[in-house]
């Protein structure tokens, strides 16, 4: 399934932390807080319960958005929208 997950945290090490586990489930990233990819469901449950562990709730946030192929297609970019060096192929050709 597509996922992006999206966050804001404050503490460095904390959201270095979730970049290196959102590197790890194999996303890509697309911003500087902002990462998408194909991830099996198991998988995705895993990085939501270990991104849950590592946050304070009070001033963090994660947004994790699983997405249907048809609904990806249907996604609209503006600009330079993300670098696609970093993207896979698979994911780009849904977007050119």
């Amino acid at each position: 399934m597509i996922t992006w997950v999206i966050y804001d945290i404050s503490n460095d090490r904390i959201r270095t932390k979730i970049a290196k586990l959102c590197k790890n489930a194999g996303l890509y990233r697309v911003q500087k807080s902002v990462f998408l990819g194909e991830i099996e469901k198991n998988r995705l449950d895993e990085l939501h319960l270990e991104c849950e562990t590592l946050i304070d709730e009070t001033t963090d946030s994660v947004y994790i958005f699983p997405m249907c192929g048809e609904d990806f297609r249907k996604v609209k970019t503006a600009g330079n929208a993300f670098d696609k060096n970093l993207v896979s192929d698979e994911i780009l050709s849904m977007f050119f």
